[in-house]
């Protein structure tokens, strides 16, 4: 995996960060608050990155307050339990 002078992750594309800072809401149980929630463009490295800084990823907001993003995480769940058995 590359990463970035800074020691952070890279992705190519705003969107790819955006759907990887969605995942991560998805398969990682974050503290209100807390966790990544944004992207923005490296000075460093020109790739984009994930931070815990700033306003919001206004997509991961819907997902979060429309339930969505609860939702993936129960079926991940009750995929987790069917694969076990």
């Amino acid at each position: 995996m590359t990463r970035c002078s800074t020691g952070k992750r890279l992705y190519s594309t705003e969107q790819v960060a955006e759907n990887s800072l969605i995942e991560a809401h998805i398969h990682f149980e974050y503290k209100s608050g807390a966790g990544p929630k944004a992207v923005y463009k490296c000075d460093e490295c020109g790739a984009y990155h994930l931070t815990s800084q700033g306003v919001m990823n206004v997509r991961l907001s819907q997902l979060l307050a429309d339930g969505t993003i609860q939702k993936q995480k129960e079926a991940g769940r009750w995929n987790d339990k069917f694969k076990k058995h």
